[in-house]
């Protein structure tokens, strides 16, 4: 039951740090971002490039957000610019690019499988149960980050500017804030939260170009359940979708743990499409 319960948490915190960068993209700047995971990919990618050419570990994050940061921003200064607010124009958009980074990622690295070392090794003991040090040292990060997020959100004056663009473009333009600015950082932002999910996952998954789809779709999932444009929001989705996956997925199989997750977001758009928190425009 221990580590039922450990693997659970877990899996909501690391589907937490996922599901952020698509929560922002697509709740602040109305951009259906479908290469949310080809970004995840990217980041966990980048441990495989820094121990290719054989560079220090502590390089790796450094690497992770820097080639994120840099492919987000000259996708957004190129394309996603000219789609803020059309959201299914940004969708085909998008997915065109997610093809190309998974194109590219397989070009430079093949298809195979890549794995890489846990940083953090050991186990430590928990009521009774040895869990990984590594993930314990994760959960616990992901944490502090969210409640320095959170934090920000509430006390910082981007974190309104940001609310007043979101409401009112228009009115934010004229009041002085450089809403193209903001949108760019917004995205690039969001982007590197999904390419350091994707570092900090690396070493507990197995590395492919194909591996963002699924993070894609359960992080969709996850707002459509907990709404848009909250952090408690995104709190409660993530915390039904990785809950009924872990659960079911450890007393079943993982297929029917994917199955109820379908049908609770179906379930979700279908009775409440605004999800169980979405903040007021």
């Amino acid at each position: 039951m221990t580590i039922l319960i450990l693997n659970l948490i877990w899996q909501i915190s690391t589907l937490a740090l996922i599901a952020l960068g698509l929560a922002i993209v697509f709740g602040k700047l109305r951009i259906m971002n479908m290469a949310h995971g080809e970004f995840v990919m990217i980041g966990a990618y980048a441990p495989v490039i820094t121990s290719s050419l054989g560079l220090p570990t502590w390089l790796q994050v450094p690497v992770c957000l820097g080639t994120v940061a840099l492919v987000a921003f000259f996708l957004e200064r190129t394309i996603i610019r000219h789609l803020y607010g059309r959201m299914f124009d940004s969708l085909l958009a998008t997915w065109g690019i997610a093809i190309l980074l998974r194109e590219v990622i397989e070009l430079m690295f093949g298809r195979g499988y890549q794995s890489v070392s846990v940083p953090i090794a050991g186990t430590v003991e928990i009521f009774g149960a040895q869990y990984p040090l590594y993930r314990i040292a994760v959960v616990g990060l992901i944490c502090v980050g969210f409640g320095a997020l959170a934090w920000w959100n509430r006390r910082s004056k981007v974190a309104t500017q940001i609310k007043a663009m979101v409401g009112n473009p228009e009115l934010a333009q004229a009041v002085g804030i450089n809403t193209g600015r903001l949108s760019a950082a917004a995205f690039v932002f969001g982007c590197c939260t999904a390419g350091l999910a994707g570092l900090l996952l690396a070493p507990t998954i197995r590395i492919e170009p194909m591996m963002g789809i699924d993070y894609l779709i359960r992080s969709f999932f996850a707002l459509v359940v907990g709404g848009l444009g909250s952090l408690e929001g995104l709190g409660l989705g993530v915390t039904l979708i990785a809950g009924t996956q872990s659960v079911i997925g450890a007393l079943a199989s993982q297929t029917y743990g994917y199955l109820a997750v379908l049908t609770l977001s179906i379930l979700f758009l279908w009775l409440k499409p605004d999800g169980i928190r979405s903040s007021s425009r």
